[in-house]
């Protein structure tokens, strides 16, 4: 087995119902995973579940509402079961990303997008890295954004919630790293999916702002969470991968 195959493995992807979640879902099963499809969206999970079996991968869908850390630690229990016992590779791809001017931010959207895109992957982390830990071996891919690392006006309160992300990808890899966890976490530029649709020219102007010139396809970033989890990046630990066409580095 080559160091990007995951054959044998069980991978929970979140949000995996579409966009960079449903290409990485589709990408880990290619590569051999028992990918667990966890989403809010039962028939759109099951038409990704459908996509994977089709080409020959296995995959099942899991529901998930990820808004309370009841629900989170429901999902990772039947995640767990799905898997047969274990969970192998989590990627916490599932959030939200509202933006806005700051004084027009309603309320208990501070309060959702700080559930869903920081609460949500430190309950699933909390449930399921310490039986990875325990096996000596696992691999967490965190998806954050690259407005995580530079301001842009009417992006506070996203790009807050995934800088919360990034540090905790870090103090993930400190953590359980001496067990055998790997914790990384990946930043995506502008992508072209089905929740960008309507963001129409102002997705380009983003993209326009970095070398590649262009927003990325899912599958490109799909490419970049893959890595992370396999053991080709098997000396890779609290990392954070900008996959973002070079906007961070000009």
């Amino acid at each position: 087995m080559g160091p990007f195959e995951l054959t044998g493995r069980v991978a929970l992807v979140t949000g995996a119902t579409s966009g960079i979640g449903a290409a990485t879902a589709a990408l880990l099963a290619e590569r051999g995973a028992h990918v667990l499809v966890a989403g809010r969206d039962r028939t759109r999970g099951e038409a990704v579940v459908a996509g994977i079996r089709d080409r020959g991968g296995r995959a099942d869908f899991v529901a998930a509402d990820l808004r309370t850390a009841e629900s989170v630690r429901q999902l990772a229990g039947e995640a767990v079961g799905a898997g047969g016992g274990r969970v192998d590779i989590l990627v916490n791809n599932a959030g939200v990303y509202p933006f806005g001017p700051t004084e027009q931010v309603p309320r208990d959207e501070v309060d959702t997008v700080y559930d869903l895109n920081v609460k949500a992957p430190f309950h699933l982390v909390a449930a399921l890295a310490p039986a990875m830990a325990a096996r000596g071996h696992g691999a967490i891919v965190n998806v954050s954004t690259m407005v995580a690392e530079y301001g842009v006006s009417g992006m506070a309160l996203y790009g807050s919630s995934k800088a919360a992300l990034n540090l905790l990808t870090k103090a993930w890899a400190a953590e359980f790293g001496p067990r055998g966890v790997r914790v990384n976490a990946v930043e995506p530029g502008p992508t072209r999916t089905e929740s960008t649709v309507g963001m129409g020219e102002a997705l380009d102007a983003l993209a326009a702002e970095a070398p590649a010139g262009r927003p990325a396809a899912p599958e490109e970033i799909a490419e970049a969470i893959a890595y992370l989890a396999s053991d080709a990046a098997s000396f890779v630990q609290g990392a954070v991968l900008p996959a973002d066409g070079g906007r961070t580095a000009v």
